[in-house]
């Protein structure tokens, strides 16, 4: 008679670890930290405890300090904790001496999102650009990946290229990152062609923060069923759509979320896929706005357009889930009133009237057409893509915009529209 084995596997439990250094919050440190734990839930991991540090700079050789380490050290031992995740990029000496005192695995943020990557990666373009961050991040860090592997048996932060590419030496691996750039200069071609085969069509390229609900929209905009769940990073590959809006025929795509410190060796590895985010004619920046970050998401998402030369798109952003905004009044707590313009300022009346009394989404849009976030952010929208919420508005926009680059460009189309 066969054994019946339990499949069920079982979470590695972590512990974050977060510094607060130069002009950054307390408040700000627990935000990030909040996000990682989100991360490390997306890559199959459980949060046990967070710990953070105040510091001038992080220490060279453990990154946070002596006592720090120690506390942490103490918990995990107490508590069978798996891996010790920490919310920078840590050197190669840090890992070993992290290694060395807490007796754990040790994972840094680019680690983890790599991690991710690689569990989320489906087409062949997707596992070659998964594939060549990984190296290029491993690569400084073969001699201890080389021991430390050996006492590995998987988990978080051991997916990719295994073990065979990893215990070879330097040059091995640079060969393989030099065969994996061409594989992908050869996709890239490719895609490069099927661009310039759509080059009649006026393109719409989504960006935006991870998990604000591009893929939603992308869904609704278009009626196709792109997957769309409440992770991190649920798209990977650029998803490409035929929408006629009027009788205007548009194409869509919906792109990999941009998240704050988004790996350099990720950013590189992806220009590829970016590129219809380059060569796009029309940017619907979504924006969760029931974040209580959203502004610093926005600037993030900025960043990464100016590093990949982006910046210079029509853009309209698009504020999504304002349905949170009506429904929770515990949820969000940012002051949209135009006549009170601090962005700083934190209250609990986004949702109700002077009186007190709660408001309806048409009050609450009114409201937030008038307030300091839409005179920041012209040409903007607010919708709810889950609730289907003022989508017609935003198709109005977009295609007031599209029809006069079509015009531009077909002049003698004019009487068509």
């Amino acid at each position: 008679m066969k054994t019946l084995h339990n499949t069920f596997k079982e979470k590695e439990k972590a512990v974050l670890v977060g510094l607060v250094t130069g002009g950054e919050t307390v408040e700000q440190e627990q935000e990030y930290l909040d996000e990682l734990a989100f991360l490390l839930e997306t890559a199959g991991g459980v949060t046990i405890k967070s710990f953070m540090q105040k510091a001038a700079h992080p220490d060279t050789k453990t990154y946070v300090g002596k006592g720090k380490i120690e506390e942490i050290r103490d918990f995990a031992k107490a508590e069978n904790i798996d891996m010790v995740v920490f919310d920078d990029e840590l050197s190669p000496s840090q890992i070993r001496n992290l290694e060395f005192y807490l007796e754990c695995k040790i994972l840094d943020r680019n680690n983890l999102i790599l991690d991710i990557f690689a569990g989320r990666a489906k087409t062949a373009q997707a596992k070659t650009q998964v594939e060549l961050a990984q190296f290029q991040y491993l690569l400084p860090r073969l001699t201890r990946m080389w021991t430390h592997l050996s006492k590995q048996k998987g988990g978080i932060g051991m997916k990719g290229p295994g073990e065979t590419e990893i215990e070879t030496d330097r040059r091995i691996v640079r060969d393989r990152i030099s065969l994996l750039k061409e594989k992908l200069q050869t996709i890239d071609r490719q895609n490069s062609v099927q661009r310039k085969n759509r080059g009649e069509f006026v393109r719409v390229a989504l960006v935006g923060y991870t998990n604000v609900g591009k893929s939603t929209l992308l869904n609704l905009l278009s009626k196709s069923e792109v997957l769309a769940e409440d992770k991190l990073f649920a798209t990977l590959d650029t998803t490409v759509r035929k929408i006629v809006i009027e009788n205007l025929p548009l194409l869509i795509s919906d792109t990999v979320g941009f998240i704050r410190k988004l790996p350099t060796n990720l950013i590189e590895s992806f220009k590829s896929t970016l590129d219809e985010v380059r060569e796009a004619d029309i940017l619907l920046h979504v924006v969760d706005i029931s974040h209580p970050g959203f502004e610093d998401q926005i600037k993030t998402v900025n960043k990464t357009l100016l590093e990949i030369g982006a910046n210079d798109k029509i853009i309209i952003t698009v504020f999504n889930k304002v349905d949170s905004l009506l429904n929770d009044p515990m949820h969000y707590r940012t002051q949209f009133h135009s006549e009170h313009p601090s962005k700083t300022e934190w209250h609990e009346g986004v949702n109700q009237d002077p009186s007190g009394l709660p408001i309806n989404q048409e009050q609450l849009l009114l409201r937030l057409k008038n307030s300091w976030v839409a005179k920041e952010h012209e040409p903007c929208i607010f919708i709810s893509a889950s609730k289907n919420l003022n989508l017609d508005e935003l198709r109005n926009e977009i295609y007031k915009i599209a029809l006069e680059l079509h015009l531009s460009r077909y002049p003698h189309n004019g009487l068509l529209y």
